[in-house]
């Protein structure tokens, strides 16, 4: 018997990186999948590389009635949710005397209000459902310290993971276990992106970030998104079931908490 056998999950930010590895992983432990992303043709994709297993939802974060459409859309599919991982979110940074407050206002309405106010709608139904549910928040290093450059994106980051530890501990009255993850420095597109970011504000030339943030992780690596999928599939398992309200580093031994 697979460890997620019967089960069904939504999973925001899941039609590329760290996401679709989750859905992936999810599908081969038995589980059927909702690939949720605010780009449909790229749910639709990762949907259709994983097979009849998953469906492409799509999901603006954001915006509540997306938020209830999607999970609506979801039950209807697959029957209930029984596994929520709320995956969704966008990195910026800027030296504190150049923050916007519009980029402040982005990430925070996506990194934790999208958090908040999912885990809320899936919240409400597994309730209603009666189901013993599992959540998990992917919340990140960076929101166990501040960062010179980062300020804001290690806000949300730390936000999430109080989210995780008050709502875990509202939410384990229900039966629902509510838990996070701590990711490292992960490769891939994400990634880029973030090393351009340091490109222009440490004058470094495109790459030269990546390379020295990557040297510095004492397992000798950055992480991929298959490194990350273990933790996520234990979470969702009835062998998490007395874990509530904590937050896992896994990082490649980058920081220690």
């Amino acid at each position: 018997m697979k460890r997620l056998d019967g089960k069904s999950a939504l999973i925001t930010g899941a039609g590329r990186g760290i996401g679709l590895a989750f859905a992936e992983a999810y599908v081969a432990e038995g589980a059927r999948v909702a690939v949720a992303d605010i780009d449909m043709d790229r749910a639709q994709a990762a949907a259709s590389e994983i097979g009849d297993a998953a469906i492409a939802v799509e999901m603006d974060v954001t915006d509540q009635a997306s938020i209830d459409a999607a999970v609506t859309t979801t039950v209807e599919a697959l029957g209930q949710i029984d596994i929520l991982i709320n995956n969704a979110a966008i990195f910026s940074a800027a030296p504190m005397v150049e923050i916007e407050r519009t980029d402040y206002r982005t990430l925070f309405d996506i990194n934790v209000g999208g958090t908040l106010f999912t885990l809320q709608a899936v919240a409400r139904h597994m309730i209603d459902r009666g189901i013993k549910g599992r959540i998990i928040n992917m919340a990140s290093q960076a929101g166990r310290r501040g960062e010179p450059l980062v300020a804001v994106y290690c806000a949300t980051k730390a936000a999430v993971i109080s989210l995780t530890q008050s709502a875990g501990l509202n939410l384990i009255e229900h039966g629902i276990n509510v838990n996070a993850i701590a990711p490292g420095v992960v490769d891939g597109e994400h990634w880029d992106g973030v090393d351009a970011f340091f490109a222009k504000y440490e004058k470094k030339p495109l790459g030269q970030k990546k390379k020295e943030v990557s040297a510095s992780v004492p397992y000798g690596r950055m992480g991929r998104p298959d490194d990350l999928t273990g933790m996520a599939i234990f979470l969702a398992s009835d062998e998490a079931d007395y874990i509530v309200a904590q937050c896992y580093n896994v990082d490649g031994g980058q920081w220690m908490s």
